[in-house]
């Protein structure tokens, strides 16, 4: 599974914890919190995703990532390695 793969999972589940966003363009550059979307919704957001990917990698790894296009990319690479 390659990163615009996951990017796709990241933003189905987007969609999923935030039906407003629906109808709304989600790209690699969009952050979740330029989004609207608050710390417990990102949260649950990567967790299913995570989840999803079938990846048990704890949250305090995952902290750096700008936008859903970097984070991504970073499962990508844990997924790889």
């Amino acid at each position: 599974m390659d990163s615009d793969a996951i990017l796709s999972i990241i933003i189905s589940q987007i969609r999923i914890v935030v039906p407003d966003l629906a109808d709304h363009p989600i790209g690699r550059a969009d952050a979740m919190a330029d989004l609207g979307l608050d710390s417990i919704e990102r949260s649950e957001i990567v967790l299913a995703t995570l989840e999803e990917l079938g990846l048990d990698i704890p949250m305090v790894q995952l902290h750096g990532p700008r936008n859903i296009g970097e984070l991504a990319d970073l499962l990508h690479a844990k997924r790889a390695g």
